[in-house]
């Protein structure tokens, strides 16, 4: 149940997190697309199969699903779809269970940000994005 201080001001933190959640993937996702081949090279450096085809994917789900979820633009299942492509990159790129020491550290903090991440996209997810939303116009 809502007390009147949190749900008089919902839509506008709605509308924040959307924004603080999806500022790491839209400049991520913006630096990937500048530098595409970059991308692509990380990405075949990673033993990644495709690996053209994974940075486009990688491209289009941290930026352009990024400023679409900013935006408000099909929020829930592009909340899910994000949910799923961070758990993705945390088995595959932030695998710390075959490392050690500092590597080992580094990438665990990795993975359970982006599994914290997660939980943020299903919250969005049964949230809703609020009324400031290109889904509530």
């Amino acid at each position: 149940m809502h007390d009147s201080y949190s749900s008089k001001y919902d839509d506008g933190l709605l509308l924040l997190a959307r924004i603080l959640m999806m500022a790491l993937f839209v400049l991520f996702g913006w630096s990937k697309l500048t530098d595409f081949s970059g991308t692509a090279a990380y990405m075949a450096s990673q033993g990644l199969p495709l690996p053209t085809l994974v940075a486009a994917v990688v491209v289009l789900m941290e930026f352009f699903v990024g400023l679409a979820l900013v935006l408000g633009f099909y929020t829930r299942p592009l909340a899910l779809l994000l949910a799923l492509y961070t758990l993705g990159t945390a088995l595959i790129g932030h695998h710390f269970w075959t490392m050690a020491g500092a590597d080992r550290m580094a990438n665990a903090i990795n993975f359970y940000k982006n599994l914290a991440i997660m939980g943020g996209l299903l919250l969005l997810y049964v949230t809703g994005p609020g009324k400031y939303s290109l889904d509530r116009r």
